[in-house]
């Protein structure tokens, strides 16, 4: 063993892993009387050799921080230190206290504000304004077929704000909304050159819908903006220069609206297609590819990025964060589940669509309740055609008062929140069926926000077999108390093991023989408390 200065090669266990995971100091291996120990100066080895020590010199690994995973672009273009994002959360799940804990750490994460009323929205950005003056943040714009106002109206309440990143999620085409808000932060800079002011993270899982976002937003959508003045004519021009998105999530089997599709084989069709997309329209900056669905461990993350994603986006596990806008029982569910523990229902807002979406299983009959209703929309045209049986069970068992109650509160909130919903519901019986079941589809992504007591079994909680992959990674750690698990501390956590685990991947490469356990990055303490 060597003396201990700095200059001196280590051989035990313990401190060739602390070498290793000192990512910002280079690492060299070398053999020395048929021992193999590190070191992180080179200089070691020039001293030893001119002492007359037999050195053998076997092979290094640069400094890899944390900020060299991915692509430095994506860095520089938010605003933050590492190329990791926490995505948005539905119904305000990812909330402002996650959000902002996240960018005063220099990281980006995005608000859940899909679901939530305008006015709910307008708090959070304010409170961002002022915690975060100078970012980084996004917020969540999602895909609203049922209510392209209510989209408009976001659109327009982020403008307001002067919002500089959204994270477009659930599109499956184009909306005038999402092309407002990337046109209307257009300008001209003074080399005459298109300066994107509003970006655009664009979280999909189809190529088509991937096309779309990279391509440039099309006249169709961007003359009407003009001529209504909610853009000018210079900005419509400029918006034909510049991809629609700045980066493209590829989201695979991720927690939420999902197609399930494995992120090996969706992540590398998709930078084929913006490769082919770079040379078609030729933008001064090529769209970014990341990576979501399943990063929920060190590993993960690094696959992804050994396979080119430019940063890599978590979900499911910041449910179970202590900054997440959800209860405590859900928290814990999350932190007891497995990779299996996931199953597709039914979603409220794209239900007649038959658009599914991933939930947990455990503990809860949402999946079957919502799949039971998706049935009987199919079977039948209005609600008086139902079976009487059938009739009992959802009054008795699932909506817990009669269709007809159900219907009024029905009414009553589409009267506020969506009147064209509401008068195409009094005019066809099949729409106001729908929209009685969606009264409970909705209903049952509230009710574990809040902890709804009697309702733990109609608890619908977005979640993707990451989280079961995170909770088999920590457990025996800190980590796997759900009181533990910050949102922070669990992304540097992450990204910091990635880095290790590509260093040990290095020196593989270089026929370097390392234990197994080498091969696992277990978080021991918190990163950041």
């Amino acid at each position: 063993m060597g003396s201990g200065n700095d200059s001196s090669i280590y051989f035990s266990g313990e401190q060739i892993l602390a070498h290793l995971a000192n990512l910002i100091l280079p690492c060299y291996v070398a053999q020395m009387g048929g021992r193999v120990g590190v070191t992180h100066q080179l200089s070691a080895l020039t001293v030893g050799s001119e002492q007359g020590t037999d050195i053998r010199f076997l092979a290094s690994v640069p400094p890899i921080p944390i900020s060299q995973l991915g692509d430095p672009q994506f860095c520089g273009s938010h605003g933050v230190r590492c190329a990791y994002m926490a995505g948005a959360m539905a119904g305000g799940i990812a909330s402002e206290e996650l959000v902002i804990a996240m960018g005063q750490q220099g990281l980006l994460s995005a608000f859940g504000a899909g679901g939530l009323r305008l006015k709910r929205v307008e708090e959070a950005l304010m409170q961002f304004k002022q915690a975060l003056p100078d970012g980084p943040f996004a917020v969540n714009l999602i895909y609203n077929p049922g209510n392209p106002a209510l989209e408009l109206n976001t659109v327009k309440l982020l403008l307001k704000y002067q919002v500089k990143t959204i994270e477009a999620s659930a599109f499956l085409d184009l909306t005038p909304s999402v092309v407002l808000y990337r046109a209307a932060g257009l300008s001209l800079n003074a080399d005459h050159i298109p300066c994107i002011g509003n970006r655009i993270i664009a979280k999909v899982s189809r190529r088509e819908v991937a096309a779309k976002f990279m391509a440039p937003a099309p006249l169709k959508l961007l003359q009407p903006l003009a001529q209504q003045g909610l853009i000018t004519e210079l900005q419509a021009q400029l918006a034909q220069q510049v991809p629609l998105a700045d980066d493209i999530t590829v989201e695979a089997d991720s927690g939420g609206h999902t197609d399930n599709r494995p992120l090996v084989c969706l992540l590398p069709s998709m930078i084929a297609l913006r490769n082919e997309m770079q040379t078609q329209y030729g933008y001064r900056h090529p769209v970014r590819i990341g990576a979501a669905g399943g990063i929920s461990t060190p590993h993960a993350a690094l696959a992804a990025f050994s396979a080119g994603a430019a940063y890599v986006v978590t979900g499911s596990i910041n449910q179970a964060c202590v900054e997440a806008g959800t209860s405590p029982q859900v928290k814990q569910r999350l932190g007891e589940a497995d990779m299996a523990d996931v199953i597709m229902a039914p979603a409220a807002d794209m239900f007649e669509m038959g658009v599914k979406l991933q939930v947990l299983k455990r503990g809860t009959l949402f999946a079957m309740r919502a799949q039971k209703l998706w049935e009987l929309y199919r079977a039948h045209n209005s609600l008086e055609e139902i079976p009487a049986a059938e009739r009992v069970k959802l009054e008795q068992q699932v909506f817990r008062k009669s269709l007809d109650e159900v219907w009024q509160e029905t009414a009553h909130y589409l009267s506020e929140n969506n009147p064209d919903r509401l008068d195409k519901a009094e005019q066809s019986t099949k729409v106001k069926m729908a929209s009685v079941f969606r009264w409970y589809l909705g209903l049952s992504s509230r009710w574990p926000k809040t902890g709804e007591a009697g309702r733990e079994i109609d608890y619908q909680i977005w979640c993707g077999p990451a989280m079961g992959s995170f909770n088999n990674w920590c457990k025996g750690t800190y980590l796997e108390d759900v009181r533990n698990r910050k949102v922070v501390d669990i992304g540097l956590q992450i990204m910091t093991g990635a880095a290790f685990l590509y260093r040990v991947q290095i020196l593989k490469l270089q026929g370097i023989s390392l234990p197994l356990d080498y091969e696992q990055y277990i978080p021991l303490s918190p990163i950041v408390n």
